[in-house]
C-alpha cells in the first residue's frame, strides 16, 4: 500500500524548473533580437526566466544588484573610527589605572610612615616617604605629559616603568594586541597559529619572513626556491591549512596585505595616520625591515594590486580590528564574485564564476539560481537543440526545426486571432495534396488509405465475420492533387533602416517561419535566402537563425540583390520562379561594373539600372512579389513601376501583419497552381 506524506508549504517547493522547450522559445525571441546564439544565450542568462509555472529565474544582473545591496549594507552598518576609539579608551584606562596605583602607593607609604615603626628612626622614614613622594610626582608628570595621539603614547608607555602593577598588565595586553594585529597586516595566518606575541614568537615569524624573503628574491633573479624545505622548517607555522604550493603561499599573503591596506586606506586621514604610527612602534626595527621587504618584493612581482580599494563606511556601529580585516576579506570576495558575474554577462557561459563563492556570499537560494542560469547551455544541449563545436555554441538540425515551427506557428496563430481562420501545418503525401475525396486504389496511387471505407467495402462485399479479411480491391484511398514545383529566392534587406523602424526581426521570424513552411509541407519546392544592403550574398538555410543586419551600412543595392536571384533560380529547372522582396526602402546602391555607386536620395541612374534588372527578370519568367514596409509616395511610385514591368503583386504592409500577408499568399499562389 502506498503511503504519502504532506508537509506544511514553506516555499523550497516553489523551484524553478529549466524545461528544454520553455528554454527555446525564449532563445527563440532572443535570436531575432541578437542575431547569434552566444549573444542570446547571454541574453537569456542576462535577462532571467519564467518557466511555465510563472515561476522567475533571477538575472545575473538581478544578483548583481543583490551582491551590491548586501556590500553596501555592511559599509552603511559600520564605523571604522570605533577601531581608534577603542585603543584611546584602553590607554585612557591604563593612564587611569596607573595615576590611581601612584596615588594608591603614596596614600600608602603615609599611612605606614604615620604608624612610625620601632625599628627605624624618624629621619630615615621622612626620607623614605619623601624619596617615595618625588618618585609619585615624577611618575605623575610624566603621565600629564603623555602625547595625546595613540602612537605617542604607546611609544612613551614602552618605555615607562609602571608602578601599578595593574596598569602594566593592561598595557601588556593592549601591546600584545597591537604586535598581533600589526603582524596580521602581513600574514594573518601566522599570526592566529601564535599563542602570544612575546620577543621569541616575534623572532619566529621574523625568521620566517626572512625565509619567505630569500625565495622570492631568488623568483626575482629567475630562479626556483626550494618550497618543500621551507615547508619541512616552518610548515608547522601555518597550522593545518598549510599552503602547498609557493604560488599559493604568494596569493594569501597578497591577500591579506591588501586586505590590511583596504581598512587603512577606509580609514579618515586621521585615523589613518594615527593607526600607522601606532603599528609603527608596536614593532621592533628588524621586524619592521623584513616585513616592508616582503611588501616590496610581491609589489615588485606582482605591480599594480587591485584588491587594496577604499570602501566609504558611513554607519555606527563599533567594529574591532580583527572584525574590520574579517569584513575586508569579505568585501573584497565581494569585488571578485561581482567582477567573475560582471565578465560572465560576456562570455560563452558562466563557467568562471565560483559557485563556492555565490553560496558563501549570497546564501544557497542564491547559488542554487546560479546553477540553474549556468545549466541552460547543458539543458538544451542534452535536448539536442545545440551542441558544442570548437569551442562555441551552434543549433543543431533539430534546434533549427523547432525554431522554425515556433515561428510559423506564432505568425499563423496570429493570423487566426486576427481573422478567426484555420490553417493546418502538416500534410500527409508523398506526390501532391491530399483532398477528402476518396476512390478505389490503382497501381501507381500514393498509398493514403482511408481505413473505414476500406473496411466498409469487404464488409459490403460479404466478409460479415471477425476477423475481417480484405482484398487488394477493397482498398479505398485519398485523392490526391499534384501541384507544381516552384523555386523562390527570399530577397531580404539588411541595411541599417530595417532595425532602426522595428521591421527586421520580423523579416527574419518571416524567413525562418517561410523555410519551415517549404521543407515541411512543400519539400519539393526550393527556397534561396538573399540579403542585401551596400551588396547582395546567399545566407545558408542553417544560418537563418543566427541572421543579423548590416550594422554600420544604411544602403539598399536591389539590382545586386535581382541579380543574385537571377543567378540561383537559373539552376531551377521548374517553370514557376519567383522572388519575394521584402524592404522598407527605396534602392540607393547599384553597381557599374565591379564599382558600386551610393547616392541617397536615390539618382535616376540608381533607378534605371534596378530597374533593368526588373525587366531581365520579367524576360525569364521570374515574378517578383513585392512586400514593402513603407508607404512613402517615392517608394510607392518606384515598386508601382517594378510591378507594372514584371507584373508581380506588391503588398504594402508592416512588420505585425507581413508574415500573415507573405505565407497565406504563398499557401495560396501553391493553391492556385495545382495541375
Amino acid at each position: 500500500m502506498s503511503a504519502y506524506r504532506y508537509s506544511q508549504w514553506d516555499g523550497s517547493q516553489d523551484v524553478f524548473e529549466a524545461e528544454a522547450d520553455a528554454l527555446m522559445e525564449d532563445l527563440e525571441r532572443n535570436l531575432m533580437n541578437y542575431g547569434d546564439l552566444a549573444s542570446a544565450l547571454r541574453q537569456m542568462q542576462r535577462g532571467g526566466l519564467q518557466d511555465r509555472q510563472g515561476r522567475h529565474l533571477p538575472s545575473i544582473q538581478e544578483m548583481l544588484q543583490r551582491l551590491r545591496e548586501r556590500r553596501q549594507s555592511q559599509l552603511d552598518k559600520y564605523n571604522l573610527s570605533s577601531m581608534m576609539d577603542e585603543i584611546r579608551e584602553k590607554l585612557e584606562n591604563i593612564l587611569r589605572t596607573e595615576r590611581q596605583g601612584i596615588l594608591r602607593r603614596n596614600d600608602e607609604a603615609r599611612q605606614k610612615a604615620a604608624q612610625a615603626p620601632v625599628d627605624l628612626s624618624s629621619e630615615m622614614q621622612e626620607r623614605l616617604l619623601k624619596t617615595m613622594e618625588d618618585m609619585a610626582e615624577q611618575h605623575l608628570q610624566k603621565l600629564d605629559e603623555m602625547p595625546r595621539d595613540p602612537g605617542g603614547r604607546i611609544r612613551e608607555l614602552s618605555r615607562y616603568d609602571f608602578m601599578d602593577a595593574d596598569a602594566r598588565r593592561q598595557f601588556e595586553e593592549l601591546m600584545d594586541t597591537l604586535k598581533r594585529q600589526a603582524m596580521q597586516s602581513y600574514a594573518r595566518d601566522l599570526v592566529q597559529q601564535m599563542k602570544n606575541m612575546d620577543a621569541g614568537s616575534l623572532a619566529g615569524v621574523r625568521h620566517l619572513i626572512e625565509a619567505v624573503n630569500q625565495m622570492l628574491e631568488q623568483r626575482l633573479r629567475g630562479e626556483e626556491p626550494d618550497f618543500e624545505r621551507f615547508m619541512e622548517q616552518f610548515g608547522g607555522a601555518f597550522g593545518p591549512n598549510s599552503p602547498q604550493t609557493l604560488n599559493e603561499l604568494i596569493e594569501r599573503l597578497q591577500n591579506q596585505m591588501a586586505q590590511a591596506r583596504s581598512l587603512i586606506e577606509s580609514m579618515s586621514t586621521e585615523d589613518r595616520r594615527q593607526l600607522e604610527e601606532l603599528m609603527d612602534s608596536t614593532l621592533d626595527e628588524a621586524t619592521k625591515y623584513e616585513l616592508a621587504k616582503m611588501a616590496s618584493n610581491l609589489e615588485t612581482l606582482f605591480p599594480g594590486d587591485e584588491l587594496s580599494k577604499r570602501y566609504p563606511f558611513k554607519g555606527e556601529e563599533s567594529i574591532s580590528f580583527d572584525e574590520a580585516l574579517k569584513l575586508m576579506e569579505r568585501l573584497q570576495q565581494m569585488d571578485v564574485l561581482e567582477g567573475q558575474l560582471r565578465d560572465s554577462q560576456f562570455s560563452r557561459s558562466p563557467e568562471s564564476v565560483d559557485e563556492q563563492l555565490v553560496r558563501e556570499l549570497m546564501g544557497n537560494e542564491s547559488a542554487e539560481e546560479f546553477e540553474h542560469l549556468r545549466s541552460i547551455s547543458k539543458v538544451l544541449e542534452d535536448a539536442g537543440y545545440i551542441r558544442l563545436k570548437d569551442g562555441k555554441y551552434e543549433l543543431t538540425p533539430r534546434g533549427m526545426r523547432k525554431i522554425g515551427q515556433k515561428a510559423l506557428e506564432d505568425i499563423f496563430a496570429q493570423l487566426r486571432k486576427d481573422r478567426g481562420l484555420g490553417h493546418r501545418l502538416t500534410v500527409r503525401g508523398w506526390g501532391g495534396e491530399r483532398i477528402e475525396e476518396t476512390k478505389p486504389f490503382e497501381f501507381g496511387d500514393d498509398f493514403q488509405l482511408h481505413l473505414q471505407k476500406t473496411i466498409m467495402n469487404a464488409v459490403h462485399r460479404g466478409c460479415e465475420k471477425l476477423p475481417v479479411k480484405m482484398k487488394p480491391d477493397d482498398f479505398e484511398v485519398y485523392k490526391t492533387e499534384s501541384v507544381t514545383r516552384s523555386a523562390t529566392v527570399l530577397l531580404m534587406d539588411l541595411s541599417l533602416s530595417m532595425p532602426m523602424r522595428g521591421n527586421f526581426q520580423a523579416a527574419k521570424k518571416v524567413a525562418i517561419a517561410l523555410d519551415n513552411l517549404i521543407r515541411t509541407q512543400y519539400p519539393k519546392d526550393s527556397l534561396y535566402i538573399v540579403g542585401f544592403s551596400s551588396y547582395a550574398r546567399r545566407i545558408k538555410k542553417e544560418d537563418l537563425s543566427c541572421m543579423n543586419w548590416d550594422e554600420f551600412d544604411p544602403y539598399t543595392n536591389m539590382q545586386h540583390g535581382f541579380l543574385v536571384a537571377q543567378r540561383l533560380l537559373a539552376k531551377e529547372t521548374c517553370t514557376n520562379k519567383q522572388i519575394i522582396l521584402i524592404s522598407d526602402g527605396e534602392p540607393t546602391a547599384h553597381f557599374e561594373g565591379e564599382q558600386v555607386y551610393f547616392q541617397y536620395p536615390p539618382s535616376l541612374r540608381t533607378l534605371q539600372v534596378t530597374l533593368r534588372e526588373v525587366k531581365q527578370c520579367t524576360r525569364k519568367g521570374i515574378v517578383i512579389n513585392t512586400f514593402m514596409l513603407d508607404n512613402g509616395r517615392f517608394l510607392g511610385a518606384f515598386v508601382t513601376q517594378m510591378a507594372r514591368i514584371n507584373k508581380g503583386r506588391v503588398f504594402f504592409t508592416n512588420a505585425d501583419s507581413l508574415g500573415q500577408y507573405l505565407l497565406v499568399d504563398y499557401i495560396g499562389d501553391k493553391r492556385r497552381k495545382r495541375v
